[in-house]
């Protein structure tokens, strides 16, 4: 009956006219959302790179990890869930922070395992329960949150405001574009990543509608090259797929060259693959960003990038 019922909705969306834009929302509200679905516990073991710092990065780094939460009176951040090392307890160090924006009908809850595994890399990683975050505004409501931290919470004190960064991925990846750029907290953040970002025809006739030339910091965007990313169709005259590569470069191009910029593909990944396909990358892309590790970065810059020599990735451009 309930995969019934769904089926009716798309049709009735599609005669409505809202063709695959409302498809897109129909899916989002079935079980599992629009991916994260392999993100289980140590799901990173299953990861294999021939690259070296990929293959590092996409594994736990050596932190332990503590975990608090937050309530929200905000009825679609539900509540505010943090993930940090437990050094941060013990010390007077601040540690820098990530904002994750969810994709499509994915709460933090159903893909749990993402945030610890990042933040033993030395981060405070931040999410909520949102599953419907393209325009933003609940990525900016979470920031202004931890901006104001209580002062009886452990957090406290302990967060490195001069270094954030924001990740988010497909319906997540326009509303983290929304956020860096419609928001005036956006300002904050020192670092974007992008997984299979919504295209911008699409992200605007679903509401998300964001102009990526307004991105001033540092922006790796990723997307896969599998049917579901890019369906080799013209996105703007039919579904050419969430994330196509037509859209990635046109993305790319439309933000100036004084700001570092990285564009690239996972090779054979589907839509719903690329959180696990690019965990390494993305990690790497902050790490070096956040903390300046010098390591990370030899992942991206100059003409001996690993990015540019690794198997596992294609279509890359970058001004670094």
């Amino acid at each position: 009956m309930k995969k019934l019922l769904i089926v009716l909705l798309v049709v009735l969306i599609v005669l409505a006219g809202a063709g695959i834009g409302g498809f897109l929302y129909i899916k989002s509200m079935m079980p599992g959302g629009d991916g994260n679905n392999d993100i289980v516990e140590e799901y990173y073991k299953s990861f294999q790179s021939d690259s070296p710092l990929e293959m590092k990065y996409s594994q736990p780094g050596d932190y332990a990890i503590a975990y608090t939460e937050f309530p929200s009176d905000n009825e679609s951040i539900g509540k505010i869930r943090v993930w940090y090392p437990a050094d941060l307890e013990t010390g007077d160090l601040v540690w820098p922070m990530i904002l994750v924006v969810n994709a499509s009908g994915t709460p933090a809850a159903s893909y749990e395992p993402f945030f610890p595994r990042l933040a033993s890399w030395g981060f405070i990683v931040v999410g909520n329960e949102d599953g419907q975050t393209g325009n933003g505004e609940t990525a900016s409501l979470t920031l202004d949150f931890m901006l104001n931290m209580p002062a009886d919470s452990v957090l406290s004190g302990k967060i490195d405001y001069g270094n954030m960064g924001i990740i988010g991925y497909s319906q997540g990846g326009a509303g983290a574009i929304c956020a860096v750029t419609n928001y005036e907290n956006g300002a904050r953040y020192k670092a974007m990543f992008t997984g299979s970002a919504a295209y911008p025809t699409l992200a605007k006739n679903m509401g998300w509608e964001y102009d990526v030339s307004k991105v001033t910091i540092p922006y790796f965007m990723a997307a896969g090259t599998g049917k579901s990313d890019d369906s080799g169709n013209d996105p703007e005259t039919s579904y050419g797929g969430v994330s196509p590569l037509s859209a990635l470069i046109a993305n790319y191009d439309s933000i100036t060259d004084d700001v570092p910029k990285l564009r690239a593909r996972a090779v054979g990944a589907e839509h719903e693959q690329m959180l696990m396909r690019s965990d390494g990358y993305m990690t790497a892309w902050m790490l070096y960003q956040l903390t300046g590790d010098e390591e990370a970065g030899t992942v991206f810059l100059g003409e001996n990038a690993e990015i540019l020599h690794n198997a596992n990735w294609q279509d890359v451009e970058k001004n670094r």
